[in-house]
């Protein structure tokens, strides 16, 4: 699921060329209640139900497709190039963009952002993110994106004490009183413009009254992002995203599995957006975003993902798409299936794989398996579409599905597999 830098171009290159579609050709994955602890042997992902968010023309839970999503790193008072940075992401397949808005300047130029998308581009759903308690920020903001990303751990109205053990009741409940008040205009305003909010709680930025009722725990965070969502019900505002963080990956399943418990007790159904925050790079970075957001989605949690890697952000689309298409929640790209190679392998398997996905990479929706010998070859590969089969030295054979269609040459097999998915009417010419 994670890639290499030639196969991250590859992907980006694929992608590219579906994206615009991607939408509309997608099959609407199965929902139904979060599943029992119990032992199952069904292969299909049952998505926890959620209510459908929008966020411009995307569609957040309700049993859409997961929707992508990542951040550029472009200052936002740099008009042109963050039309351009949002441009590529939105090209290759990233379907929600979110901006930084440090100051009011930057979230003046929001509008000026948006208007240039839509001349020189397209639409593109837009996420601000509002740091601290800027108020005035947020409600400049909130004019000119979709959705507007608040972190609880930001608002901060404590009174510092030295050798601080926990706080009253009392005072507790002050401060609640007072993040109320500070959030109501931002709630009310996106509540009468139809938009929508993230709550975004970070483990590593728990408010400090969180941390010591709670402790820097799961809990702590779950009770965070209860603590807003109650204010937002109580103003009639239900157009919720919620997110848990964390970068290490065993509090960030402990946080959204505790989440999602806790709002279905609760009768609430709001979408989840996962990510493993600050993942790092390379192949590390990858992995650990994988072990996070895979396991959740493949537990039916999660409506929205972010993979956050220390690269550029375009290098994170791939990786999304590759944990979405490996899980069969999103169908994107061809499924390559392939053995490791052993003894019995009759041809260099790292090589032909190599040249089948550079004449098919562009393709999408099919599963192709390049397979060293026929002694495991088309037993293991019968869900693919097609098959490229070691036959006898020299020889391949060629599969649609578990039929062995025709023998031929080495030399030929690539062109001939070629030649078998345009027959069948599933070719595109890149």
């Amino acid at each position: 699921m994670w890639q290499s830098e030639r196969q991250n171009s590859q992907l980006i290159y694929s992608l590219q060329k579906s994206a615009n579609s991607v939408m509309q050709t997608l099959p609407t994955p199965t929902t139904s209640k979060a599943p029992s602890n119990q032992l199952s042997t069904d292969t299909t992902i049952h998505r926890r139900q959620t209510r459908p968010v929008k966020v411009g023309n995307v569609t957040i839970g309700g049993g859409y497709p997961v929707a992508v999503q990542s951040m550029i790193n472009e200052d936002t008072l740099d008009i042109d190039g963050s039309v351009a940075g949002i441009r590529r992401l939105h090209e290759i397949g990233c379907e929600i963009v979110r901006v930084t808005v440090p100051s009011l300047g930057h979230a003046k130029a929001l509008a000026e952002i948006k208007q240039k998308l839509i001349e020189t581009y397209q639409l593109v759903p837009l996420v601000a993110d509002v740091h601290h308690n800027g108020m005035k920020i947020a409600l400049e903001v909130a004019k000119h994106v979709d959705k507007v990303r608040i972190n609880p751990g930001l608002y901060v109205f404590e009174k510092p004490k030295t050798e601080r053990t926990e706080y009253a009741q009392e005072e507790f409940d002050d401060i609640g009183e007072k993040i109320r008040e500070t959030l109501e205009p931002l709630v009310v305003s996106l509540r009468d413009q139809g938009k929508a909010m993230r709550i975004g709680v970070n483990h590593g930025s728990l408010a400090e009254r969180m941390l010591f009722t709670y402790g820097d725990t799961p809990e702590g965070m779950v009770e965070s992002a209860l603590e807003f969502i109650r204010i937002c019900e109580s103003l009639d505002f239900r157009n919720l995203v919620i997110s848990m963080k964390a970068s290490r990956v065993p509090v960030m399943l402990a946080a959204y599995r505790l989440m999602a418990q806790r709002m279905d007790k609760l009768g609430m159904d709001y979408p989840l957006h996962l990510g493993v925050t600050e993942a790092g790079d390379g192949e590390y970075g990858r992995i650990k975003s994988t072990a996070g957001i895979g396991t959740l989605l493949a537990e039916g949690i999660g409506d929205t993902i972010r993979v956050s890697l220390t690269e550029a952000p375009e290098k994170e689309i791939p990786v999304c798409y590759s944990i979405l298409q490996a899980l069969g929640l999103r169908k994107t790209m061809v499924e390559y299936v392939a053995c490791p190679s052993c003894g019995r392998t009759l041809f260099n398997l790292e090589e032909v794989l190599h040249e089948v996905r550079e004449a098919t990479k562009h393709l999408t929706g099919l599963d192709i398996a390049v397979m060293g010998c026929i002694v495991n070859g088309p037993g293991e590969m019968a869900d693919a579409d097609y098959g490229y089969v070691g036959k006898q030295p020299g020889y391949i054979s060629l599969y649609r599905g578990r039929e062995e269609i025709k023998k031929v040459p080495e030399f030929q097999g690539v062109e001939e597999l070629i030649n078998l998915i345009k027959t069948d009417g599933r070719w595109v010419d890149p």
